[in-house]
């Protein structure tokens, strides 16, 4: 397993962990990702510690709090062995405070999360969403707070745009609190938006990016076929779809396929163990969360490390997945010689 720096801190983290969301089957949506158990969570986490993997990612709003009590359960006794990260922001509750990044609720979604998983502090505590109802410096704040209280080891944001990141990083530095040191998001072959102006930021910051959902709700998982029904069992078609308005074009994501399974081919990889290794060898890139329903599933994506596509495989994913940005990416992309990272703006 390789390991890679978290961002601008000295924790080291697998580059791959595995998403618990697939734990409890609270309700419908979830139960789409999975109903896994205590004796099968216990199992999964073995199989992960085995193979290097000792980053697992939960959130309290995962089953209204059962995939913490989970994942808490599997990992007893042995939280020095692995690191927990969490989140908060949604909502927990019909309450009017039960939700978003206030003071009030932070710090008791925090108890919360620490009494369901059953450890002293949480590893990394992400801010699942950005609240702009809340002040930012209050959020930084109370983050601060947990930190200097030992509950909470590195805070980290997720879903966030640009400005807000940028934002709460130039505010944590004013006056001297924890910054965010990764921004768990949304980045696939399917979907590259993360690279118009979040890539960029998190290079310039050295914020690190955790990625969540990397074969797009399994459309890349080589189910999805060109003239085929949409697999009966897959999560789309079952509800669990967390990429809400972001449906891709179909013919972009059959040709995307395609390159995927020629380079299947040339590896002797699945196409979704390719899919997943294009975004290994992307900037910024430390981690990538994995989720699987069974034993099987996992080892197969584990199997996405310890190899590397060629520069040229990875070109052929680039082109194939490429599209017009908006503006103004589009505008400033035209003079890759002024960004970032011109390696990844070829002119149009």
């Amino acid at each position: 397993m390789e390991y890679r720096r978290l961002g601008h801190s000295g924790i080291r983290v697998p580059v791959l962990s595995f998403g618990t969301g697939t734990f409890g089957g609270g309700n419908e949506f979830f139960k789409a990702w999975g109903s896994t158990d205590v004796k099968e969570a216990t199992r999964l986490v073995d199989v992960c510690l085995e193979a290097g993997v000792n980053l697992f990612d939960t959130a309290n709003v995962y089953s209204g709090g059962a995939a913490e009590e989970i994942l808490g359960k599997a990992i007893k006794g042995r939280h020095n062995q692995v690191l927990v990260s969490s989140k908060a922001t949604f909502p927990m509750g019909d309450g009017v405070n039960n939700y978003g990044s206030s003071r009030l609720f932070l710090l008791q979604a925090c108890e919360d999360s620490l009494k369901r998983l059953g450890v002293d502090h949480i590893d990394i505590y992400h801010m699942h969403g950005f609240d702009a109802n809340t002040p930012m410096e209050e959020v930084l704040r109370a983050l601060e707070t947990l930190v200097q209280s030992g509950k909470v080891r590195y805070i980290a944001c997720s879903n966030f745009s640009g400005w807000h990141l940028m934002k709460s990083l130039s505010i944590s530095e004013r006056y001297g609190w924890s910054k965010y040191v990764a921004h768990q998001a949304y980045y696939s072959l399917l979907h590259r938006d993360f690279e118009w102006e979040l890539m960029p930021l998190a290079i310039d910051q050295d914020v690190a990016t955790i990625v969540w959902s990397p074969l797009s709700s399994g459309k890349l998982s080589g189910k999805y076929r060109r003239g085929k029904p949409m697999p009966a069992d897959a999560r789309v078609a079952q509800g669990g779809n967390p990429v809400l308005g972001v449906d891709a074009d179909d013919e972009r994501l059959y040709r995307i396929v395609d390159i995927l399974d020629e380079l299947s081919q040339e590896t002797g990889k699945s196409v979704a163990q390719v899919a997943l290794n294009w975004l290994l060898q992307r900037p910024t890139v430390a981690n990538i969360i994995i989720g699987a329903r069974n034993e099987e599933q996992l080892k197969q994506n584990l199997g996405a490390v310890g190899w590397n596509l060629t520069i040229d495989q990875v070109k052929r994913l680039d082109t194939v997945s490429e599209v017009l940005p908006a503006y103004p990416y589009w505008h400033q992309r035209q003079f890759p010689m002024l960004n970032t990272a011109p390696e990844l703006y070829p002119r149009w």
